[in-house]
């Protein structure tokens, strides 16, 4: 499995490869071309930059690097709600069934940390939920993308945790974006993974973990709307560009499903893990 990572050491913003022993920094062998990993998937060079780091050993440790979101500066970063089986339950709003079109809604890259920082919990609510979900990077845009093209237009994928001000998300009727969108309250990560089978997607088990306590758990076989679904459904509305971000949706067993709910709260430790991707990790801290 090929990881590629943003991160920042030694005063600057840096990419590269994460291999068993460490990661080998790219930045220089590429920098006149990319100068960050956006631009690597708008030129899709993502193996062109894995090949490269064959053979060279690592420059930094990991406890040496502070890890950022892999795209910075996302053109788009789109969500995708309501998901998986019984995940409607968690909304506590009266209805039952699963709609025909996915709910969705906008986040700011600002909104996300790293792999390794600390999820921060404002002071205006206690109510800091998390959602592990599968993540995906456009790497060729699009309008009115075919349903059977949609794997062709997907670059890699990474994880997210889609931290949520649970309360904030419902002061109004017809929208979530109040509570979805606070600053450093999600995570996106630890790295990108290049995108190159069907079997990277179709059916890989996606598990979040509170304090090491099991708390979402299920398949992406299950979705009600799979990735070629909403690369088709996103792109009919709107062109997607290489770099674009697409949070696909999380499962049941988010904090709020609790009776009385059980919300983030400093110290707690977030792990999403998912098959073939790795485990993105991030403490909670308040502001």
């Amino acid at each position: 499995m090929t990881r590629i990572a943003a991160f920042h050491v030694d005063g600057a913003d840096r990419y590269g490869v994460v291999s068993d022993d460490g990661i080998i920094d790219l930045t220089a062998a590429f920098g006149d071309r990319f100068k960050a990993l956006k631009e690597v998937v708008e030129a899709g060079a993502l193996l062109e930059l894995a090949a490269a780091a064959k053979g060279r050993t690592p420059d930094w440790t990991e406890d040496q690097v502070t890890y950022l979101i892999p795209i910075a500066n996302p053109e788009k970063l789109i969500c995708i709600g309501v998901n998986f089986p019984d995940r409607n339950a968690e909304y506590k709003d009266g209805t039952k069934d699963a709609k025909a079109f996915p709910s969705m809604f906008i986040r700011f890259p600002r909104s996300f940390v790293g792999h390794g920082e600390n999820l921060i919990r404002p002071p205006e609510s206690e109510q800091l939920d998390y959602e592990g979900e599968v993540t995906i990077v456009i790497g060729k845009g699009g309008r009115r993308i075919a349903r059977e093209d949609a794997y062709d237009h997907i670059a890699a994928i990474t994880l997210c945790n889609e931290g949520t001000i649970r309360d904030w998300v419902r002061h109004a009727k017809f929208n979530v974006t109040q509570g979805k969108n606070w600053d450093r309250s999600g995570a996106i990560g630890p790295w990108i993974v290049p995108f190159e089978r069907p079997e990277q997607l179709d059916d890989i088990k996606l598990e979040t973990r509170v304090n090491g306590e099991v708390r979402q758990q299920d398949r992406t076989g299950r979705m009600m709307y799979d990735f070629r679904y909403i690369v088709n459904y996103v792109s009919t509305f709107t062109t997607l560009v290489p770099g674009d971000v697409i949070v696909c949706g999380t499962p049941t067993g988010a904090g709020a499903r609790f009776d009385p709910p059980i919300w983030l709260k400093p110290g707690d430790v977030v792990e999403v893990e998912a098959e073939g991707i790795g485990i993105l990790r991030n403490g909670v801290a308040d502001e």
